[in-house]
């Protein structure tokens, strides 16, 4: 008869012991049994039983922790995974593609070098030549693999922090790799990928304050967009490059004569040419009554584009957001989503889509301009390029503004064409844009072949490289500034639901203690006791972090990362002033709605093995998501 649970990992009450399956690896029906049905590499299953007695280790596993169990696997052919801790790759746009070395001690002496490009180009150039180099596995598609898309693992088996001989804070990571599909796809990008840029085509939605004060942008907005609707129509790219328009307003509650808070003019996926276009928004026009306040709701107009066009038609994916006012923060009571500028980027990164931010300095918001232009600058960061795109029109100038109107929908159209008539979209882009003198061109231009990296990655099926077990950087050998992998957290649906709950705690008491400082740890404590958490946990001591307080799930505990959350003492909170508290607390509240959209994303939530239970599901949150 099975187990109820699985095995218990060393030291854990609640976590289990869990293994994913290596290529080749066999399930058999009994221990000792070497014959038996092929398993997909990195199935995850749950560890149940430990036999030695046929002279090596077999383990009896089960698809889920729910009390199934399906067969035995040798213990030579899994590895343990006692994280949920999987890597992705960023985008290769303006860094070279990561290698994955056979030993560490290659990778640390790049690291330890003075000059660490003498060793890597020449390595580099033995696998453009020869497809293969000394102590190289594999190398990084040359195309974008894009998670969301195209799962796969990239485990995390061990890592540690290192400092460069250049300065730079850098994981040595050993890992596995291997698509979902066993890597029986070669990793390498497809051949014609000209062929493929044939369909690669662009949306470019603008997103515009249409409040008092916006006509004369409205206007210029709508003479660029009509002056490069003309060219495209000229060139023949009708096709190939659409527009649309959303606007946004703010809060009707106490202003219901703003009309609406949000409407979307023209869907690109809808606008058949220019003329289409120009009619659709030709009762575009300023709003007739003030806001309550001077900022107003972007990120709902910025939401509206993200959620409602059907991004996927595109192969470039831009949102051009125009306004002269700050927005208000997600737990603003106004705030018609409850998102802050750093959440709704990270939505954005979802279907791929680039934000510009024409942040207009006009002299009547003066007072708002800095506040506004941190935020901006933070929902303006393209995460696969760490590039900005914020860019401020000074005085809120309207020339100045329609110059960059111009250059940037220019821009895009004519990458558009370059790639439709074959352009070269392969290689490093940071040096083919150095010629270009404005900034604004130089990032288009890099966005620009970010976004055909991540469609060729699409359309030619590339996939990780089908190896197993090596050693790489978080960061580029040379570049060492420059980010290669991102970390993602799987968590299933108990665990995701759990952590809602907690956090919702969190916040509670958190409220609670903006009255009274000592409320807060206080009624942890009581939430602590009501879970069965070690009394001598709960003790009246100021330096107890919260994660020791014992409600936090041990899915956390072993993250490599510093939470702001589970770090927090009594002592630390309670020398907080107002301000603190109220930032700690918008942070909990705007992750706990972040949750809440993870829970609800229906088509991300992957399943790890084929016959588990769906609870044991995963969703891959973002390290930086984590509390």
């Amino acid at each position: 008869m099975a187990a109820d649970k699985p095995l218990l990992q060393e030291g854990k009450k609640t976590l289990y012991q869990r293994v994913l399956t290596t290529p080749g690896c066999t399930l058999s029906s009994q221990a000792g049994q070497r014959t038996g049905k092929e398993q997909p590499t990195f199935s995850r299953f749950y560890v149940y039983e430990r036999d030695q007695s046929t002279g090596s280790e077999w383990l009896k596993v089960g698809p889920d922790s729910y009390g199934t169990t399906v067969g035995w696997l040798p213990s030579d052919c899994v590895v343990d995974w006692k994280m949920q801790l999987s890597l992705a790759f960023t985008n290769p746009a303006n860094r070279d593609r990561l290698l994955f070395f056979k030993d560490r001690s290659t990778l640390e002496e790049i690291l330890d070098s003075e000059d660490p490009a003498s060793t890597v180009e020449p390595i580099r150039a033995l696998l453009e030549v020869k497809g293969k180099a000394d102590n190289i596995l594999s190398q990084e598609p040359e195309y974008f693999v894009d998670l969301q898309k195209e799962f796969y693992l990239l485990p995390i088996l061990s890592g540690e922090e290192v400092m460069t001989e250049e300065g730079f804070r850098t994981r040595i990571l050993n890992i596995a790799s291997v698509s979902k599909e066993d890597g029986s796809n070669q990793a390498s990008a497809a051949p014609d990928a000209s062929k493929q840029m044939k369909e690669f085509s662009a949306a470019v939605v603008f997103v515009i304050d249409s409040t008092i004060s916006m006509q004369p942008y409205i206007e210029r907005t709508r003479q660029a967009i009509k002056d490069i609707y003309q060219r495209v129509e000229d060139e023949q790219l009708g096709k190939q490059v659409k527009f649309g328009l959303v606007s946004f307003r703010s809060s009707l509650k106490d202003r219901p004569g703003l009309e609406y808070l949000t409407k979307m003019y023209a869907d690109p996926s809808l606008v058949k040419d220019g003329a289409d276009f120009l009619n659709k928004i030709k009762d575009l026009k300023q709003a007739t009554v003030s806001t309550a306040y001077w900022y107003e709701d972007p990120l709902a107009g910025v939401m509206k584009a993200i959620d409602d066009v059907n991004w996927n038609e595109f192969g470039a994916r831009y949102i051009v957001l125009i306004t002269d006012a700050s927005g208000m923060e997600g737990d603003d009571v106004l705030s018609s989503t409850g998102l802050n500028v750093e959440q709704v980027r990270i939505e954005a990164t979802k279907p791929g889509v680039a934000i510009y931010t024409l942040h207009l300095k006009t002299p009547a918001g003066i007072k708002d301009h800095a506040r506004a232009e941190a935020q901006y600058r933070a929902l303006s960061t393209y995460t696969p390029t760490n590039t900005s795109l914020y860019y401020p029109v000074d005085a809120g100038d309207v020339n100045q503004f329609g110059a960059k109107v111009d250059a940037l929908a220019n821009a895009i159209t004519s990458q558009v064409k370059e790639a439709y008539l074959g352009g070269d979209v392969v290689g490093s882009a940071t040096h083919a844009q150095m010629d270009e003198q404005d900034q604004l061109l130089k990032d288009a231009r890099l966005i620009g072949h970010a976004m055909q990296l991540q469609y060729l990655g699409s359309t030619t099926g590339a996939k990780a490289p089908p190896v197993f077990q090596a050693w790489i950087s978080d960061r580029d050998l040379v570049q060492q500034n420059i980010p290669t992998t991102d970390v993602r957290v799987l968590l299933t649906k108990a665990q995701l639901s759990d952590l809602s709950d907690i956090m919702k705690e969190i916040l509670d008491a958190a409220n609670e203690g903006l009255i009274s400082p000592a409320e807060m740890f206080s009624r942890l404590r009581s939430v602590a006791a009501t879970m069965g958490a070690d009394p001598n946990q709960l003790q009246q001591q100021g330096n107890t972090k919260l994660a020791e307080l014992g409600v936090m799930g041990e899915y956390l505990e072993d993250l490599p990362y510093q939470s702001e959350v589970l770090n927090l003492d009594e002592e630390t909170w309670k020398s907080w002033d107002g301000l603190a508290q109220e930032k700690f607390i918008r942070n909990v509240s705007t992750k706990l709605r972040h949750y809440q959209r993870y829970n609800a994303d229906v088509d991300r939530w992957v399943k790890l093995t084929a016959d588990a239970d769906s609870r044991e599901d995963v969703y891959p949150v973002p390290l930086e998501m984590m509390p």
